[in-house]
C-alpha cells in the first residue's frame, strides 16, 4: 500500500535546523554541520524514522545522517526524531536527515567524510531479476559505500526477506568486505545491541525471522 502525500512534510523539512536541503553541497564537509567531531553514522531508507530517533537519542556521542528518498517519509521521520529528542530533555546536535535517491549516494559522500558504519534496515527487496540492481546491498551500491567507508568500516544489515539475505551475502563477500556476525534468527541470537524499527516489529508479530549480518570492510 502505497502511502497517502503529505503537504505538510517539505514544508515541516524546510523549517528544521537539522534538514539539509542541497546535500550535495557537503561532499567531503558533513562534519563541519555538527557541533563535535566524532564517529559518523548513516542510515539508508530512513523511513518513518523510528530506528535513526533511538539510535540518535541513546547515543550522543556519535554523528547521525538519515537518508531517504521520500518528503512524506522524512517528515514523519522528523517527527518522531523531535518527539524522541524532547522526551529525553535533549538537543537534537547530532543528527542530520536529507531527502536523496541513494542510487546515487557517491555524489553526497566521499572518503574525506570517513563514514565508520552504515544502517540498511528492511530495505525493497526487489525480488524481479531485472530489478535486482536496484537493491541497496547491489554490488553497484556497495561499490559506492567502499568510496566513503573508512577502513575497517561496517555496515549492518537486516531483512525479514530470505532470499534478498541469501544473495546479499554473495554480494558482500563479492565486493571484498568480511562477514564478522551472521544470523537469521536475530530475536534468539546472542546480539545484545538490536534496535527495533516499525517493519521489524510487524514482521515479527507474523511470526517472521529477522536476518541479520555485520559486513566489515578490509
Amino acid at each position: 500500500m502505497r502511502m497517502r502525500n503529505k503537504p505538510w512534510a517539505k514544508p515541516e523539512l524546510e523549517a528544521c535546523d537539522y534538514f539539509i536541503k542541497e546535500p550535495e553541497q557537503l561532499k567531503g564537509h558533513w562534519a563541519d554541520k555538527y557541533p563535535k567531531k566524532q564517529p559518523f553514522y548513516i542510515e539508508l531508507g530512513c523511513g518513518k524514522g523510528g530506528f535513526i530517533a533511538q539510535a540518535a537519542t541513546m547515543d550522543r556521542e556519535i554523528n547521525f545522517l538519515a537518508i531517504d528518498l521520500e518528503y512524506k517519509m522524512l517528515g514523519l521521520a522528523r517527527r518522531k526524531v523531535a518527539a524522541a529528542y524532547e522526551e529525553k530533555g535533549l538537543v537534537p546536535d547530532n543528527i542530520l536527515l536529507t531527502a536523496y535517491n541513494i542510487e546515487k549516494i557517491s555524489l553526497l559522500l566521499s572518503k574525506e567524510d570517513a563514514v565508520d558504519r552504515i544502517y540498511i534496515n528492511f530495505c525493497n527487496p526487489w525480488p524481479r531479476n531485472k530489478h535486482k540492481k536496484h537493491r541497496l546491498t547491489h554490488p553497484r551500491q556497495l561499490t559506492q559505500y567502499k568510496e566513503f567507508l573508512k577502513p575497517g568500516g561496517e555496515i549492518r544489515f537486516k531483512t525479514d526477506d530470505d532470499e534478498l539475505f541469501e544473495e546479499s551475502i554473495a554480494y558482500f563477500e563479492e565486493c571484498g568486505f568480511e562477514i564478522i556476525y551472521i544470523t537469521r534468527d536475530l530475536h534468539n541470537s546472542d546480539f545484545k545491541e538490536n534496535i527495533m524499527t516499525e517493519h521489524e516489529k510487524m514482521f515479527s508479530e507474523e511470526g517472521i525471522n529477522i536476518k541479520f549480518l555485520i559486513a566489515r570492510i578490509h
